[in-house]
């Protein structure tokens, strides 16, 4: 949990979901606008419709498309640019993408040796910090053949703790300062969900898998209520630059909570969130803050993040059968089928949508055993729930996602990103059911498309991009990976914003432009469905950002 740890005995009435809710940061302008001469796109229940004009009311909804000016219509000429309805990123993390802007961020790292520069040059920029603290390692990138260890940081820092997180976030390196201060030996137990990794005469390497990460962060200073407020709005401003007006966060704590209640209240969110309350925030506050919506749609608290298993890059993700390239491990399951079935029976009593990270096949399936059981409890009522990722799916449970009701919430540069490894890891039978986006679709399975940010790249044309050619930014490889899975370019952006919205049970408000329901928009440089010779998706640049028929970022010239 983060910071202070507010509970929910002492939540103040303005922090609870039945509290009245503030102006939200939409409000209302004095008269209707019209955005004229655009090329626009949005999906609709009868597929795509395509505008040229988006009249939107004083209230910030949308009035109409193919509208005309009136009289006392404000209008604003698009210049022919593309109109898209604002991205909704289906699986993100504010609080960890906010704490890069001050972190140590190692993504670009193509070595272990530019890793070490990295840090080397971080530490004399921050003398002062107690802790240095980063993330974004990727060992497979680095061609390292190993995880990184404490050696290698302390060739570099020695005098300070140091704890860098890998690029998935299910796994840690520490240096031996840090250690020390965790009381990390060759006698400490690998925890339940955990591995320490050790070297050949058993000592501890350095470097942490999943629960074993714990002993270490939990030393690390807790951040203030004013660290947590900080990072929101680092995170906001970044991901609206890159055309993301909505965004479904993947684990809120308490303090996050309070904090994401307080900037919508006070019509400071220029983005909107729906917030996954962490296992440890529900069981403190759920009772007291579950809303549909706060601040004219601006909050929505109505789900709970479990998690099941690892990541794939650091073998904590748990298979069925061992991994192909290290047969001693089949990953890890962070907590018990048992504790998996009673927390799930948990959040549905409360009435709250479970959303639950899974990526093995043996991950997912303790997923799908456990939504089965609450289900012939208690029925599914409607709540939509979710598998986070649906990563690496054992073929025969593909069509439970469809026979339960589930949404897969996947995320398309997962794929590309992992593509350097994830045959490896599976092998090449379990890689038919991985990344299997057009067998989720063909059932009439919704996916709902985010990045998992800072995991992966947050811009939503990335995305797009990626879904449809299973590629990398490169092209490569030519044809696409495994493309018989790809998407088609509607089906990219439906999974990118209705759908997105239908998984946070938003479809009526949000996801698409049409008359009564917010006008969350993008106006960028290109269009997706008419690509420009010698150019990708992904180079799509957000030239304004609106969200409730205001402009709340402006990247460029129209």
């Amino acid at each position: 949990m983060l910071g202070i740890g507010v509970g929910a005995a002492v939540l103040p009435a303005s922090l609870t979901g039945t509290a009245q809710a503030a102006a939200p940061a939409s409000g209302t302008r004095q008269g209707p606008l019209l955005l004229d001469n655009v090329r626009g796109y949005t999906l609709t229940r009868k597929g795509l419709r395509e505008f040229t004009s988006l009249l939107i009311a004083p209230n910030g909804k949308v009035a109409g498309l193919d509208a005309s000016a009136g009289r006392g219509v404000r209008r604003i000429n698009g210049k022919g640019r593309l109109v898209l309805p604002g991205m909704h990123d289906a699986h993100g993390h504010i609080w960890n993408y906010g704490a890069l802007a001050s972190e140590l961020d190692l993504s670009g790292t193509r070595s272990l040796a530019e890793a070490q520069q990295a840090l080397a040059a971080y530490a004399a920029a921050n003398p002062d910090l107690a802790w240095i603290t980063g993330r974004g390692w990727n060992q497979v990138i680095w061609g390292l053949g190993r995880f990184p260890t404490a050696a290698d940081l302390d060739l570099v820092v020695g005098d300070r703790p140091v704890w860098l997180v890998r690029v998935d976030g299910h796994a840690g390196v520490a240096n031996t300062a840090a250690l020390t201060l965790a009381g990390i030996t060759r006698d400490t137990p690998d925890p339940a969900g955990g591995q320490i990794i050790r070297d050949a005469d058993g000592n501890p390497t350095g470097t942490l898998v999943d629960t074993a990460m714990s002993y270490v962060s939990s030393r690390i200073p807790a951040p203030t209520i004013e660290d947590v407020r900080r990072r929101a709005l680092v995170a906001q401003a970044k991901l609206n630059a890159v055309g993301i007006t909505s965004v479904s966060d993947a684990s809120t704590s308490t303090d996050g909570y309070v904090v994401l209640r307080e900037l919508a209240g006070a019509g400071e969110l220029t983005m909107r969130v729906n917030a996954f309350l962490s296992w440890e925030a529900f069981n403190e506050i759920g009772a007291a803050v579950r809303t549909d919506s706060f601040a004219a749609d601006m909050l929505r608290v109505r789900t709970v993040k479990l998690v099941a298993d690892g990541a794939l890059g650091s073998r904590g993700a748990a298979l069925l059968q061992p991994y192909s390239d290290d047969p001693s491990t089949s990953g890890l399951m962070r907590i018990t089928p048992e504790e998996m079935n009673n927390r799930v029976a948990a959040v549905v009593a409360a009435g709250y949508q479970a959303a639950i990270h899974a990526i093995g096949d043996r991950g997912n399936r303790a997923v799908l055993d456990a939504f089965d059981r609450a289900f012939r409890t208690a029925g599914d009522q409607g709540l939509r729930h979710r598998i986070e990722h649906a990563q690496v799916v054992a073929l025969d449970d593909i069509p439970r996602f469809k026979q339960l009701g589930l949404v897969a919430s996947m995320q398309p540069v997962h794929a590309t990103d992992d593509m350097n490894m994830a045959e490896d890891r599976v092998g090449p039978e379990r890689i038919k059911g991985a990344y299997a986006w057009r067998k989720m679709l063909d059932q009439g399975t919704v996916i709902a498309s985010g990045s998992d940010f800072p995991v992966s790249s947050a811009l939503p044309f990335e995305g797009l991009h990626a879904a449809v050619t299973r590629t990398d930014r490169e092209g490569r490889p030519a044809g696409g990976w495994y493309s018989e899975e790809a998407m088609t370019p509607v089906e990219a952006l439906r999974s990118f914003t209705l759908d997105a919205a239908y998984a946070a049970h938003q479809e009526k408000v949000l996801g698409s432009l049409e008359p009564g329901k917010w006008a969350d928009f993008v106006i960028a440089d290109m269009d997706p469905f008419n690509l420009p010779a010698n150019r990708a998706m992904w180079q799509t640049t957000v030239l304004q950002t609106w969200v409730g028929g205001q402009r709340v970022g402006e990247y460029g010239d129209l």
